[in-house]
């Protein structure tokens, strides 16, 4: 049996989304632009003709998931406790766009501070994005709206794909003049969410004066608290620790290095996943409201896994083409991941703490992009056993969380059961 939701009514499934809602899914689209046109492609490929170690990104990465780790809670328990969340979604949106805009264009050094400040941006602001949520749909059109953000969003990684092609390959204009299109497309479609969304008051009033770190352990003691929410943040810390990972540039270094391709060739091999994250997205969104959020997330997990064990495999035998099966498996399972969870979150969540807690769901993830670079970069650097260990290692950790998250889970009026 699915998610079983006290009678949305027939109808609301019906509504089409309005202004506000395209706001929200517009953004997400902005979102990912950066996501998978600077983080996923051309930072791995700066860094690859600088000649750095994979050990570089790594760092940079975990240093910035420590931070959005404590920043994530506390900025979704001020936004809880004020009126407005959209002032804090313009102020992380406005650091990862600026930040993007001078990458490359200084020192090595500077260059991945700056993408450090990038990512703490983008990842803390993405916590007050996902808890926009109920203010652009309802219990009935939850799933689809999620869904729709996602497959919608990854035209995104098209939009990067292209402002990436014609400042790199079509003007050959190096990668501070890539990086300054990728940050102009990031800002304006961004926009629409800030014109177009209309928030509902939240439950309580009164910013506070609670520092951060104070935020961080009232945050995990309510979490304890709830019923579900514990379980299911430990089985995200599992599977996101190998996604966050993959998309933070790792899986473009394994097909760089591993396969030898061209740069061209990943950005095609880019374009293929993305499409795939389009309707992974989308049919996620259906799988969903049919089967709960628990059931799809966990039959994209073991999605996710094929498709790893595949690229170790096209590795070790050297068979190329094969790669492009594992990126649309990767790209239909990518989509339908974040539609999945981010539902179950939010039907874990309490209605006075879905800011707060979606920072603990941000913070998870974080803490998920500090192990996986870390662990990536001692089984290559480290132990010099190679990316395609470091792979098989990576579908480990996405395993594990699908069983983690096989428990049945009761919020309110909604059942996820086996």
């Amino acid at each position: 049996m699915g998610d079983t939701i006290s009678n949305p009514g027939p109808r609301s499934e019906a509504i089409r989304p309005n202004k506000a809602t395209w706001g929200w899914i517009i953004y997400d689209l902005a979102n990912t632009i950066f996501a998978l046109g600077v983080v996923g492609l051309y930072i791995p490929s700066w860094l690859h003709e600088s000649g750095l170690p994979d050990s570089a990104l790594a760092i940079t990465e975990a240093i910035a998931g420590a931070s959005v780790m404590v920043l994530a809670p506390w900025i979704g328990l001020r936004t809880d406790r004020s009126t407005r969340r959209l002032p804090a979604l313009a102020l992380t949106t406005a650091v990862a766009i600026l930040a993007t805009a001078g990458l490359a264009s200084f020192s090595p050094t500077i260059t991945l501070v700056l993408l450090g400040i990038g990512l703490i941006g983008v990842n803390s602001g993405s916590a007050v994005y996902d808890s926009l949520l109920p203010s652009v749909s309802d219990v009935a059109t939850r799933a689809r709206t999620s869904g729709l953000g996602v497959g919608i969003g990854y035209l995104g990684s098209f939009v990067g794909l292209g402002l990436g092609l014609l400042a790199f390959e079509v003007l050959d204009a190096g990668y501070p003049t890539t990086f300054r299109f990728l940050a102009a497309g990031f800002a304006l479609f961004s926009i629409p969410i800030f014109l177009w969304v209309r928030e509902h008051p939240t439950l309580q009033s009164g910013a506070g004066s609670v520092n951060p770190f104070q935020g961080l352990i009232a945050a995990w003691r309510k979490a304890a608290r709830t019923p579900g929410v514990i379980r299911f943040l430990l089985g995200r810390f599992l599977y996101t620790d190998a996604i966050n990972t993959l998309i933070g540039g790792f899986l473009a270094l394994f097909v760089l290095t591993e396969l030898n391709l061209s740069t061209r060739e990943v950005n095609n091999l880019l374009g293929v996943a993305i499409a795939a994250a389009i309707g992974g997205g989308l049919g996620g969104g259906r799988l969903t409201r049919l089967f709960g959020a628990r059931r799809a997330l966990r039959a994209v997990l073991l999605l996710w896994v094929a498709a790893l064990g595949l690229g170790a495999f096209t590795a070790a035998i050297g068979v190329t083409w094969l790669i492009w099966v594992v990126g649309v498996l990767g790209g239909l399972a990518l989509g339908a991941t974040w539609t999945a969870d981010r539902v179950l979150m939010l039907e874990l969540s309490p209605p006075e703490n879905i800011g707060e807690f979606y920072g603990l769901y941000a913070t998870v993830g974080r803490f998920a992009t500090i192990l996986g670079p870390l662990v990536w970069a001692a089984v290559v650097d480290g132990l010099g056993w190679g990316r395609t260990a470091a792979l098989l290692i990576l579908a480990g950790f996405i395993l594990a969380g699908w069983w983690v998250v096989r428990k049945d889970v009761r919020v309110g009026a909604v059942e996820v059961s086996e």
